[in-house]
C-alpha cells in the first residue's frame, strides 16, 4: 500500500490535529514541510480548493482540510474510530472539533504571538523547522516577530478581545468541562474531538503557555492519555 504523504507546516495548529489523527488510528506518514509563503512543496489540487496546509495524499487521493481529512481517514483506514457510533457521542465529537477549528486555534496565536518575547520565540521556531532557503529564514528571524505581534493583535480585535491568556483560560476551563471526570470529551474512547483538541495544543509544547495547560491535573490526565494512543 503506497504511504501516505501530509503537507504541513510546523506551526498549524490544523496541521496537528491531522497527526494527531494519523498516529491515533496507526497510519503511517511521510511530512513534507511547506514553505509558507511559495507553498510550491502542495501537490496539485483542485481548481476550488484552498491553497493551504494541511493536505494529504495517498494513492490517487488527495485531501484538504483538516476536518474533511479527518473524516476520510476514519473511513479510508483501520484502527479506532474517530467519530463515535452512538449518537450523543458523536454530536459531542463533532462539538469539540468544530470549537477548535472556531475558537482554540484562533486563541493560540495569541499565546504564543502575544508579547514581544513571546513573537521572537515563534519565529525561531518558525525558521529552524520551516522549509525556507537561507534568506527567507534571516528575514523570519529579522521581521517574523514583528509581523506575528500583529497577527496576535488582529486576532484579537476581531474577537474584541484584550487579552490573549484570559482567552486561553477560559478554552481551557471549557475543555475541562467537557471532560468532567470522564477519560475523554465524549466519553471513554477517544473520538475526533480528543485528536483535534490533542492536536491543536501539541502545536504550543515548545512554549511557555503549555506548562500552564500541564498544570492543570484534569488536563495533563487527559493529554497523557491521548499521547499514549499516539505513540
Amino acid at each position: 500500500m503506497a504511504t501516505l504523504t501530509l503537507y504541513q507546516f510546523e506551526l498549524c495548529p490544523f496541521c496537528h490535529k491531522v497527526k494527531a489523527g494519523l498516529d491515533v488510528k496507526g497510519v503511517a506518514y511521510t511530512k513534507v514541510e511547506v514553505n509558507p509563503r511559495t507553498k510550491r512543496e502542495l501537490p496539485p489540487l483542485p481548481a476550488d480548493a484552498p491553497k493551504k496546509v494541511p493536505v494529504v495524499a495517498h494513492g490517487d487521493d488527495v485531501v484538504y482540510d483538516s476536518t474533511r481529512i479527518l473524516e476520510w481517514l476514519d473511513e479510508a483506514f483501520d484502527g479506532p474510530k474517530l467519530l463515535p457510533e452512538d449518537e450523543a457521542a458523536r454530536a459531542r465529537a463533532r462539538e469539540v472539533e468544530a470549537w477548535v477549528d472556531d475558537e482554540l486555534a484562533m486563541a493560540l496565536p495569541t499565546v504564543i504571538y502575544g508579547t514581544w518575547g513571546e513573537a521572537l520565540k515563534a519565529a525561531q521556531v518558525t525558521a529552524k523547522t520551516s522549509n525556507f532557503g537561507f534568506l527567507d529564514n534571516v528575514g523570519v528571524r529579522a521581521g517574523g516577530p514583528v509581523v506575528m505581534h500583529f497577527v496576535a493583535k488582529r486576532i484579537l480585535g476581531k474577537r474584541n478581545k484584550t487579552d490573549g491568556h484570559a482567552w486561553m483560560k477560559d478554552n481551557l476551563d471549557q475543555l475541562e468541562a467537557w471532560l468532567d471526570g470522564q477519560p475523554f470529551v465524549a466519553g471513554d474512547a477517544v473520538s475526533l474531538g480528543d485528536v483535534a483538541v490533542h492536536g491543536a495544543l501539541k502545536t504550543v509544547s515548545e512554549f511557555p503557555v503549555f506548562a500552564s495547560i500541564m498544570a492543570r491535573p484534569t488536563l495533563r490526565a487527559w493529554y497523557d492519555r491521548v499521547e499514549a494512543l499516539r505513540n
